[in-house]
C-alpha cells in the first residue's frame, strides 16, 4: 500500500505538456515565394493563419507555445514561437519572419526579406508577451 500511494505522489510531480498552436514545418514554408505569392495561395500552401494583421490584415501570425506544468504548480510556457508573413498594399507576401522568445526578448529567428521588418512589432511583442498569461478567473464579474 505504502508502495502504490508512493508511485502516485511521484507520478503527480512528474511534468506534464501541453502544445497551443501551429507553425507550419520549414519544407511548406519553403512553397512561399517573396514578391510573388498572396494571402490565398499562402493560406492554400500552409494553412488558415492563428490571427492577421488588426489595423488593415498586413500580416498573417502563425502562432505556437509549449507548456510545462508540474504538480499543482502554475504552467509555465517554456517556448514561444511566432511566423509572421507580410504583405504589401496589393496583398503579395513582402516578408517572412520567425520569432521566439528568449529571457522575455523577442528575438527573430529566421528572416526572408525583401523590404524592411514588420510593420507592427507592437502587436507582435504583445502577442508573444501575452501567451500564457491568461486568466479566465479574471473574466468572471
Amino acid at each position: 500500500m505504502l508502495v502504490a500511494g508512493l508511485g502516485v505522489a511521484v507520478s503527480a510531480c512528474s511534468p506534464q505538456y501541453v502544445n497551443h498552436g501551429y507553425i507550419p514545418p520549414a519544407d511548406q514554408l519553403q512553397l512561399i515565394t517573396v514578391g510573388q505569392d498572396t494571402r490565398a495561395s499562402v493560406e492554400a500552401a500552409i494553412g488558415t493563419p492563428a490571427t492577421s494583421g488588426m489595423v488593415n490584415e498586413s500580416a498573417f501570425y502563425y502562432v505556437s507555445s509549449r507548456q510545462r506544468t508540474i504538480g499543482a504548480l502554475a504552467p509555465k510556457v517554456i517556448e514561444r514561437e511566432v511566423l509572421a508573413i507580410s504583405f504589401d498594399s496589393a496583398g503579395v507576401v513582402s516578408n517572412i519572419e520567425t520569432f521566439g522568445l528568449e529571457r522575455g526578448q523577442v528575438v527573430p529567428l529566421a528572416r526572408r526579406v525583401t523590404t524592411s521588418g514588420v510593420r507592427d512589432n507592437t502587436f507582435l511583442r504583445q502577442l508573444l508577451g501575452n501567451i500564457g498569461r491568461f486568466n479566465p478567473a479574471g473574466l468572471s464579474g
